[in-house]
């Protein structure tokens, strides 16, 4: 969401006022709707500071709780209920039988507080709604199918199986880089373990020798006393940029984009990213195809999932362009993103009336690189780690040994 410095004019009077939303003419319609007076001017501003700092302590509960929804017991929950309601069990009795047996207590109350919502005539979608930072859009999507079929248990197993496709490539993605992230961590640790106890062990030998040291010995004594003198400093200064970073990540959208196209410039870190994401646009695409939602909605509901902004901007495109009349196979080609390979199956796939069947072959394809990437995670990742210790070696080899070198040599003349 952005914000807007929006100038009406009601009641012979200008007003300025505040409005959030997604855009500028949003923006208009809300500040019309909210003082039904003339917009004379918009202007994109930044987000007040009041709301940030409510953001960041928001950020920091959220990071304190316990009972967060996870993922395998949303899924495990939808797939509970797809079984129950194809059974013809009612959703209200359906959601309070399975909020009964959940352990979570954020589900059990969002699940009795959804089917309190049913029993008082509220619509299953509608009451989805209040949640959907935790449930996600595609849920309320695929519930807003199920009551347009009216046929809610295959809209729920289709939900079901997608999520789960979503999660079992996280799961690969984090089982990928586990050994590369402990390796890397145990490098780090060794290092500083070496520049705060044994390079001091040398120092006072280095002292003695009144020559200039040599540049791989001062970068070591420097390091040394950096880590012995700020150390806790610098171990605070980490975290907090960490957290710095992580939180104008979430919050800030000018950074967020900023940092997600700069990632797909890095090594291994862009192919990671761009095959991850455009796997879940067509998985989730596909199947709401499948399911007979129209092409517009399903893109919009498709690009909803992405997490990279620059990906997710050149996606929304296509929705753009399909709304205002663009065929799919014009609009995929304008975004960029695509090889050319794919464009011809999306127009073919068009032209002959299957493009379901054609968006699923897309789906595995991109899905059988991403795989491919995942399980060859670590031939990618090896020559950069061997070049890290083989630079980390060096240095310390040749700041101890270089200075003691040229000492043995004094001493020899002598």
């Amino acid at each position: 969401m952005r914000y807007y410095n929006v100038l009406v004019l009601a009641k012979g009077k200008k007003t300025p006022i505040l409005i959030k939303a997604q855009d500028k003419k949003e923006a208009v319609e809300k500040a019309k709707l909210k003082t039904n007076g003339i917009v004379l001017k918009v202007q994109e501003t930044a987000k007040p500071i009041e709301e940030q700092l409510q953001e960041l302590a928001n950020l920091i509960v959220l990071k304190l709780k316990k009972n967060k929804i996870k993922r395998s017991d949303l899924i495990a929950t939808i797939r509970q209920l797809a079984v129950m309601t194809n059974a013809g069990i009612p959703l209200h009795d359906a959601l309070v039988e399975i909020a009964n047996s959940t352990d979570n207590k954020r589900l059990k109350f969002i699940l009795n507080d959804i089917a309190e919502s049913i029993n008082a005539g509220i619509s299953f979608s509608k009451s989805l709604e209040k949640y959907s930072n935790e449930l996600g859009f595609l849920t309320i999507t695929m519930i807003k199918l199920g009551e347009r079929t009216g046929d809610m248990a295959h809209a729920l197993f289709t939900l079901a199986n997608i999520l789960e496709e979503i999660d079992e490539n996280v799961r690969k993605f984090k089982k990928a880089i586990r050994y590369p992230l402990i390796t890397l961590g145990a490098m780090a640790i060794a290092f500083v373990i070496l520049i705060s106890f044994v390079v001091p062990k040398f120092k006072s030998i280095f002292e003695k020798f009144n020559a200039e040291l040599p540049l791989p010995t001062r970068i070591l004594l420097f390091l040394e006393h950096a880590f012995n003198t700020y150390g806790p400093y610098l171990l605070l200064g980490l975290f907090t940029g960490i957290f710095i970073i992580t939180y104008l990540y979430k919050t800030n959208e000018e950074f967020k984009y900023a940092v997600d196209r700069f990632l797909l410039k890095v090594y291994l870190i862009k192919d990671v990213i761009f095959y991850s994401q455009l796997s879940r646009f067509f998985l989730i695409f596909s199947e709401l195809i499948k399911a007979g939602i129209p092409v517009v909605d399903a893109l919009e509901n498709s690009v909803n999932m992405i997490d990279n902004s620059y990906i997710k901007e050149k996606l929304q495109l296509i929705s753009h362009m399909v709304e205002k009349g663009s065929s799919i196979e014009e609009a995929f080609r304008e975004t960029g993103l695509l090889e050319n390979m794919i464009i011809q199956m999306i127009a073919a796939g068009e032209a002959s009336g299957q493009l379901d069947q054609m968006l699923g072959n897309i789906t595995e394809y991109y899905s059988m690189k991403f795989n491919y990437i995942l399980d060859n995670m670590s031939s990618y990742i090896e020559p950069v780690m061997l070049a890290v210790i083989a630079a980390l070696v060096l240095l310390l080899a040749l700041g101890i040994f270089l200075p003691m070198w040229d000492m043995a040599q004094v001493i020899n003349k002598g």
